[in-house]
């Protein structure tokens, strides 16, 4: 691990936790992009690295800019200020190449900062590094469970998504066409500012409208809803009418919003008509939401291994024999759209 933050405190409290760790190791820090930069051109060994977004001398943009260029698969964590600018920045991060971020917490001291740290950071610099040193095989698909015929109508879309996903969602949701008739409802593990500010993203460049879900709207069709950070996302019935509802409940597989609870609902809401996506993403959030939607005669697809940042949601999907389909992300658009349009699959390969 290449620990890059212009705060001495911030590297100390990093360094210390993978210190501390069996599994990850130092492999250097910097306090500047251009001595992150500068090291990585002597030594290109590091797995992983984190990377401050506002930094003195050359920022944590213009030094993944500068880095992608000779390293384009190289994992990099960025570390982002919960501020409105922070968050824009984030984005821009990842639409530039970041692997994943994490927004600093406003902790009081050291140990409640090491704690974050150890609960937030350390997690994902193990699926990254897995990711960077390891090429395991995909795992085979268990039998698939018993499901009532489906009727091939497709009434919603509900996708799950989380390390990777702005860089996934900006491939898929932009190419949806702008007649697709049924709503779209995604679950991106983010902070409230950061999904209000990716719903703005979206919005401004695909053709269907999109926007950060509100308690009590009701669903439309050719619209895409992005489940606010620190809600859960429900649909509900209200006078004859779906409408979307926030669940302040505990969070489910560390998540809130967690796309297993928008699953469970939407399987409620339309049965059979509930077309789910899992994209990239740590862990196995959406797993058994997609259970629920298969017992009630829905659809589930999933992102492949090898297009995928993290393939820990969609493989725990794919593992557990859910999957109708396994697909690579440039993919992904088309098979919903077929599956909205025609009730068909659009590629008639599917991956194992």
């Amino acid at each position: 691990m290449l620990v890059v933050d212009d705060s001495a405190t911030i590297r100390r409290i990093v360094v210390d936790a993978i210190a501390a760790s069996e599994d990850l190791e130092l492999a250097g820090t910097a306090a500047n992009g251009q001595l992150a930069l500068d090291r990585l051109r002597r030594d290109p060994s590091p797995d992983v690295v984190t990377l401050d977004v506002e930094m003195p001398v050359l920022d944590g943009i213009s030094t993944l800019k500068a880095l992608r260029v000779g390293a384009p698969r190289l994992p990099v964590l960025m570390l982002s200020s919960h501020t409105e600018k922070g968050a824009l920045a984030t984005l821009d991060a990842l639409a530039a190449g970041a692997s994943d971020f994490v927004a600093k917490p406003r902790a009081s001291s050291v140990q409640e900062a090491r704690a974050f740290v150890d609960l937030e950071v350390l997690p994902r610099l193990r699926a990254l590094g897995a990711r960077a040193v390891e090429a395991p095989a995909a795992p085979r698909p268990g039998p698939a469970p018993a499901r009532p015929r489906h009727s091939g109508r497709v009434e919603a879309v509900v996708i799950g998504v989380s390390t990777g996903g702005p860089q996934a969602l900006e491939q898929v949701i932009p190419r949806l066409p702008r007649q697709l008739a049924v709503p779209v409802l995604v679950v991106q593990h983010m902070p409230s500012m950061f999904t209000q500010l990716l719903a703005r993203r979206l919005a401004a460049i695909c053709a269907l409208g999109v926007e950060e879900a509100a308690d009590g709207s009701p669903v439309r069709p050719g619209v895409v809803y992005v489940a606010r950070g620190g809600q859960h996302l429900v649909v509900a019935e209200r006078g004859g009418q779906r409408v979307l509802r926030f669940d302040d409940g505990p969070p489910e597989n560390s998540c809130k919003p967690a796309a297993d609870v928008l699953f469970r609902s939407a399987a409620a809401a339309w049965g059979s008509g509930v077309l789910a996506v899992v994209l990239t993403g740590m862990g196995r959030d959406g797993c058994t939401g997609c259970e629920a939607i298969r017992a009630a005669g829905g659809t589930v697809v999933a992102q492949d291994q090898e297009t995928s940042v993290v393939w820990g949601m969609p493989g725990a999907v794919v593992s557990a024999g859910l999957a109708d389909g396994v697909f690579p992300l440039a993919a992904i658009a088309a098979e919903i759209t077929a599956r909205v349009e025609r009730g068909r699959p659009a590629v008639a390969r599917i991956s194992p």
